[in-house]
């Protein structure tokens, strides 16, 4: 609206101006008499703000620019809550596949039990040596051993 009256100011119009909608343009009356600048403007948004016909559309409506941006912000904002938001709550309340809290909750009743018994918490023969049968060293011969 501004830009019609900076526009008549260019023009050097001393005329008085009114704007009557009709079907979707705005039309430009000058009138002599010395009433003052009337303007009609009908409630439809389409009749306010015409669609351009230079608009890159979402993909989602080719035709009506206001029902692809419509359908465009409702697809994302309902793609992000339920994807991002729900999903998570979903993955964070999984019963847990790897057992790592039984595992956890293990080690601390196998710590309880050797202090109840005065043992230390990891014995050094881990294992019993009487079980294993190990190679001797002319078995092993030149093989490297790291250990």
């Amino acid at each position: 609206m501004s830009g019609l009256f900076r526009l008549r100011v260019l023009q050097g119009l001393t005329k008085n101006v009114s704007l009557v909608a009709r079907s979707k343009n705005l039309c430009r009356k000058i009138g002599t008499s010395s009433k003052k600048n009337v303007t009609e403007v009908t409630s439809s948004p389409e009749d306010l703000y015409p669609v351009k016909k230079n608009w890159v559309s979402w993909g989602f409506d080719t035709e009506d620019k206001r029902m692809d941006r419509h359908i465009a912000h409702l697809t994302f904002f309902v793609s992000v809550t339920v994807c991002l938001v729900l999903g998570s709550y979903y993955s964070m309340f999984l019963p847990n596949k790897n057992m790592i809290d039984w595992a956890q909750r293990e080690a601390y009743l196998e710590l309880r039990r050797r202090e109840e018994l005065g043992l230390p918490p990891v014995d050094s023969d881990y294992f019993d040596l009487s079980e294993f049968q190990l190679p001797t060293d002319e078995e092993l011969g030149d093989t490297e051993v790291i250990i």
